[in-house]
């Protein structure tokens, strides 16, 4: 894959080379230290894959985005984890804080190349790019902000516009709708219990009969949430029940 790497400062252009070095199904073709060198190496090069900076003198990362006509795929490589909940907004694939880590990276990278693959059988752009459990996701909730695991995503509860999420003790409200979540998480570890409720199945810890063919779903942090009817017997035979 033909990657660039975009950022201002060349030490931590020269970092993140060093950190793929190891990865032979990257080759960085060019780096670039603004949107407008940016652009023209874009052109010329045909990359499969934008190493981004947000935080850029002149037009930022984001700038640079809207003036790309075939985007490629795109990480963003930040010291800033004000922009996240935007950078979903732009379907990054990942987001990666500064300095990286380099186990971070490599998850990036089997991610990109688990994407590639699929990409390769033909379904790759038809497909919204599903988050695993292991993914880690930014929650951003007025001036508080964490960087969360979707394992420890117990429940999301849609309230009007906003969904809110629950883990540890936090239950932060994040500008989405609950379609768009289902849209986004892997079916393997999440289920939409109704029109409200999008739970983790490995926070399940009771199910009882419910009334009218539902069931009752008790999860480990306590909330209690209910199964429609229409959803419980795909419920059951996720569970094995």
């Amino acid at each position: 894959m033909k990657a660039i790497i975009i950022d201002d400062e060349r030490l931590a252009r020269q970092e993140l080379k060093n950190l793929l070095a190891p990865f032979k199904e990257i080759e960085v073709v060019a780096e670039c230290n603004n949107a407008e060198s940016a652009l023209k190496a874009i052109k010329e090069y045909n990359p499969d894959l934008l190493f981004l900076d947000i935080q850029m003198p002149g037009k930022n990362g984001f700038d640079l985005l809207q003036e790309i006509p075939d985007l490629p795929q795109v990480v963003f490589v930040t010291a800033y984890d004000d922009y996240a909940i935007r950078a979903f907004d732009v379907n990054a694939l990942d987001y990666l804080l500064k300095p990286v880590q380099p186990e971070r990276l490599a998850e990036t990278i089997r991610k990109i190349t688990s994407k590639e693959s699929v990409d390769e059988k033909g379904t790759g752009n038809e497909i919204i790019s599903v988050l695993d459990e292991n993914d880690q996701v930014f929650v951003k909730d007025g001036e508080r902000c964490w960087f969360v695991k979707l394992s420890e995503i117990r429940l999301f509860e849609s309230e009007g516009n906003y969904v809110r999420v629950y883990f540890e003790k936090n239950r932060p409200l994040i500008l989405r709708s609950l379609n768009y979540l289902d849209d986004r998480l892997n079916q393997k570890n999440f289920f939409r219990t109704s029109r409200k409720h999008i739970i983790n199945l490995k926070w399940v810890e009771k199910i009882e009969n419910w009334f009218n063919g539902g069931l009752m779903v008790e999860l480990k942090g306590g909330e209690k949430i209910e199964v429609s009817r229409r959803q419980a017997a795909k419920f059951k035979d996720m569970m094995s029940l």
